[in-house]
Order: C-alpha cells, then sequence, then structure tokens
C-alpha cells in the first residue's frame, strides 16, 4: 500500500516562495509513496537520485530512471509514484527563470546539475551563496539533452486499462486482438483507437513502454539479462537488437550517455 507524501517540513507552500529555484529533498519509506494528481504555478523538476518515480499527466506516463528527471511546467496537473526507499529532489522553477520546454519531457542530468540540485536542496535560507546555486542550475537545464523516454496515454478508459495493466506487467504479450475483445472493441477500431489516442501502432505502444522500463531498471543496476527476461523477450539478443534499434545504441553505451548528459 502506498503512503501520501510528506514534505520534510509542514505546510510547505510551493507557489508561497519567493525564489527563482527551491529544491527539495524527499525520503521515501519501504513502503513507496504517492503523490495525488494536483498543479501548481511553479514549473516542477522531479529527479530520483536513487530507485524511481513514475510520473503522470494526462498526455502521458513517465518512468524517471536515474540520472534524468521529468520536467513538468507550470499549471499542469500531475501525480508522481515513488518506488520504495527511494531518494527524491523537486526542484519547483518560477516560469521564465530559465529557457525549458513548454510541454512535459525528460531531460538528462549531469553530474553537475546533480550536484547543483543536491545542494540547492540542503539549504534553508536566501544567502548569497543560495542564489549563486539557483543560478547556476537554471543555466545548466537547459543545456541537458532531452530523452524520449515517455509513454503517451489518454484519457480515453479503454487505453488507459490497457496502459496500467502493461505497466504493471510489462512482459505481458497479450496480443491486440485479444486486447480487442477485452475492452468490447473489434481488433481494427481498437488499433485505430491507439493511434488516434498515442500517434503509435499499438505494438509501438507497447515496445516504448518496454524501452522506459528497461532504461529505468538498467540505471538501477540490473543486467541486461534480467532486463530481458524481465520484459519477456525471448533471447538476450533479440532485446539488445530492439533497444539498439530503437535508441541507436546498444543498452551499456546508451546508458553511458545519459549518465553523461551527452548529446549526441
Amino acid at each position: 500500500m502506498r503512503q501520501p507524501l510528506h514534505y520534510p517540513w509542514p505546510d510547505f507552500d510551493v507557489d508561497g516562495a519567493v525564489a527563482p529555484a527551491i529544491a527539495v529533498r524527499v525520503d521515501v519509506s519501504e513502503t513507496g509513496t504517492e503523490v495525488a494528481a494536483h498543479q501548481h504555478r511553479k514549473g516542477q523538476l522531479v529527479f530520483a537520485l536513487t530507485e524511481g518515480v513514475t510520473c503522470r499527466v494526462p498526455s502521458g506516463l513517465w518512468m524517471v530512471p536515474t540520472h534524468c528527471a521529468v520536467w513538468i511546467p507550470g499549471g499542469t496537473e500531475h501525480s508522481n509514484i515513488a518506488t520504495a526507499n527511494a531518494k527524491l529532489f523537486f526542484v519547483y522553477i518560477e516560469a521564465g527563470a530559465a529557457d525549458l520546454p513548454a510541454r512535459c519531457c525528460t531531460i538528462s542530468i549531469s553530474p553537475l546539475l546533480r550536484e547543483l540540485i543536491v545542494a540547492l536542496s540542503e539549504r534553508s535560507d536566501t544567502h548569497d551563496a543560495d542564489a549563486l546555486l539557483a543560478r547556476l542550475l537554471l543555466a545548466e537545464l537547459p543545456r541537458m539533452p532531452v530523452q524520449q523516454l515517455y509513454l503517451p496515454i489518454s484519457s480515453e478508459p479503454r487505453l488507459r486499462r490497457i496502459a496500467d495493466a502493461l505497466a504493471a506487467n510489462p512482459a505481458d504479450r497479450t496480443g491486440l486482438s485479444a486486447w480487442a475483445s477485452r475492452v468490447a472493441l473489434s481488433e481494427s477500431s481498437l488499433s485505430r483507437l491507439v493511434i488516434k489516442e498515442t500517434g503509435l501502432s499499438f505494438g509501438r505502444w507497447r515496445q516504448q513502454l518496454h524501452l522506459i522500463v528497461a532504461i529505468r531498471e538498467l540505471s538501477n543496476g540490473a543486467t541486461v539479462q534480467q532486463v530481458s527476461a524481465e520484459l519477456g523477450y525471448e533471447s538476450v539478443a533479440a532485446f539488445i537488437t530492439m533497444f539498439k534499434k530503437a535508441l541507436g545504441k546498444p543498452p551499456a553505451k546508451y546508458l553511458a550517455s545519459v549518465m553523461h548528459g551527452d548529446r549526441t
């Protein structure tokens, strides 16, 4: 059972804090944590130093691996679900304080940016040192490469049902025909619905989920063999081929590029 998230101090008012950037560290308990759907004026960067966090907005689902963060523009309704024992950082940024995307996206976090976030989270006052940390963070953040690590979803209840089931069991290989039967649609109708709502075919949609899960698990120390088995691939070679075809690099090289904020 997930527990509601509690900030390190009571009555924390995100939008009431006067600063271009504020960082908050939250250590999650052994039971995992959930932040219900909400929104605020400030934009938010969701960064997991260890374990992972899943962010959901009306149009998509992000499973944030370590070394990456999700950027959520101000005014966007969202919810966060953290795994047990995760160490999270929420960075709240004033509108216009940095040149950041107008839509939700996954951003690589360089070692320098990681240390800036951690250092800013340890400050509780407004000394000049805090302002300098915030300025450096806001200058570095827009330089980070954007990663295509999200699963497009919609509020359409039948697709939400399928998305929730696949997120809970990524190894599920149920075909389009069987899913169509479960949600009381013809196979062709479900195929058209998936494309209309997500912009992807059903197979590509499920593959995108596999990529997100794979990167999250690899970032947390799982081996390629373990991830391949978890996702239900018949062989490690088949998994590596899929990964390289989709992202241009085999898992180890891709993960190394994300960890170092490589734009190539």
